[in-house]
């Protein structure tokens, strides 16, 4: 099993991972497939299901649509350039997509938000198709946003295409258990480990390059939104507070009185600042997904800000541990919050973020493990509720909390030899077993929970 640390994290554009960016690749991928083809389209249709339908609007999952299906890329994206098109759209009632002619579109009739039942696959279900002059399909093909941005076509999910079939890496572990054998026999970290996989499939220097970016775009979105304020999109009036609580925690450093518990505020602020900015559509990195984009760039500045000893140097090594964490929990659960609700999202993050510290603070392989165990251990049973279906409410506060809880994570498990009594990779069968059992009401359809009894209009 080999997920890269560039799977796990994806630059990309808010508010989620697998309501937005996944629905726009998927959109690139069909247009790619009729490229291939031997006729000619003259327009294209969009059907969203299950989760893609229920909470689509307020994901902006119709508007990654209509750019994807016009060319538009999360790892490119450019708000104005996507401003304009959708504009150009609506007016012209076309997409005129690179290496195809203007096609048909009119997005008031060609994308559909269908609210019966998820199509068999995944909740996050859509169908894209092209229709020839006449306005018959001529083509179809149906996608899964799984989480995290991955996306599989039907095919590709029923035929066990979301497992890695790439060339051997020198450390394949799937479990845990294997991941801490493998250490102990090799006297490797699980940084080195998974640094020697990256290498092996992508080189050297695409691992350091695209690591640099990744610390670069999460740094400057705490930035961003640190900076930024204002009421969010959307409708439900939600204030940015990340600006003025990071104020004031600057103006009260250096006061006798200030309570030891103020590290928790500048954690948070961290984590809120990267979810206010994914909430307005700004570019985050998913990690491992948009909804969960604040815990593990909150905790890596915590500890570059707060912890003596902290240095830029140690970055990869947190972000290669994390995902590798993060690999394990997607490989044999879930990072959906569709699928297993928020324990799979901010849960996964915080595991991967305990682990990432824990490493970086010079834990063994035995207590990275626990750390990541505690974390996630503690967030099983998490919904995903977000009300009107905005990721804002409780999902930006959720990041802050998820952040605390990682650090807190990574400093019982330091604090102990590593032995523990729940395995990492029973937690994570736990959390896919949760999933399953867990009603579709709290799983990313704002049907029950908070979504349901908070008043939102």
């Amino acid at each position: 099993m080999f997920l890269s640390v560039f799977d796990m994290f994806k630059v990309g554009v808010g508010p989620s991972s697998s309501h937005t960016m996944g629905p726009m690749v998927a959109a690139a991928r069909f247009l790619d497939q009729m490229r291939a083809a031997p006729f000619e389209p003259h327009g294209v249709k969009a059907s969203l299901h299950g989760s893609l339908a229920f909470t689509g609007v307020g994901h902006a999952t119709d508007r990654a649509t209509i750019l994807g299906l016009a060319g538009f890329l999360p790892d490119t994206y450019d708000h104005d350039a996507a401003e304009e098109a959708l504009e150009a759209i609506n007016r012209d009632r076309q997409v005129c997509p690179e290496g195809l002619p203007p096609l048909r579109f009119d997005p008031a009739q060609d994308l559909r938000f269908d609210f019966g039942p998820a199509l068999a696959g995944h909740a996050n279900g859509m169908i894209l198709m092209a229709t020839d002059a006449q306005g018959d399909v001529i083509m179809q093909e149906t996608y899964y946003s799984i989480g995290g941005g991955f996306v599989m076509t039907e095919a590709e999910l029923s035929g066990g295409k979301n497992t890695d079939e790439g060339a051997p890496v020198p450390y394949p572990f799937k479990t845990a258990d294997e991941m801490m054998e493998m250490a102990r026999t090799s006297g490797k970290s699980i940084a080195h480990m998974k640094q020697a996989n990256e290498i092996s499939r992508g080189g050297h220097q695409n691992l350091k390059q695209g690591m640099a970016r990744l610390w670069q775009v999460m740094d400057s979105c705490i930035e961003r939104g640190l900076t930024n304020e204002g009421e969010l999109p959307g409708g439900l009036r939600v204030k940015r507070r990340a600006k003025g609580i990071h104020e004031a925690l600057l103006a009260e450093r250096g006061m006798n009185l200030t309570a030891p518990h103020t590290i928790n505020d500048w954690i948070s602020t961290y984590a809120m600042a990267v979810n206010e900015e994914n909430a307005a559509g700004g570019q985050v990195v998913t990690a491992p997904t948009n909804g969960a984009a604040g815990v593990l760039p909150a905790v890596i500045r915590y500890w570059l800000d707060h912890v003596p000893g902290a240095s830029t140097t140690k970055i990869d090594e947190f972000l290669l541990t994390a995902a590798a964490i993060g690999g394990l929990i997607k490989h044999n659960a879930s990072i959906s919050g569709a699928e297993a609700g928020c324990q799979a999202e901010v849960g996964s993050a915080a595991a991967m973020a305990a682990a990432g510290l824990c490493a970086v603070l010079g834990g063994t392989v035995e207590q990275v493990e626990n750390a990541a165990e505690i974390a996630l251990e503690h967030h099983l049973g998490m919904t995903c509720d977000p009300v009107k279906g905005l990721v804002q409410v409780p999902c930006i506060e959720r990041n802050g909390l998820g952040a605390i809880k990682a650090v807190s994570a990574a400093s019982l498990a330091l604090r102990g030899t590593g032995d523990h009594f729940v395995p990492l990779d029973a937690a994570i069968e736990t959390m896919r077993q949760t999933g399953r059992d867990m009603h579709e009401h709290y799983k990313e359809t704002s049907l029950g929970g908070l979504a349901v009894n908070v008043p939102n209009c």
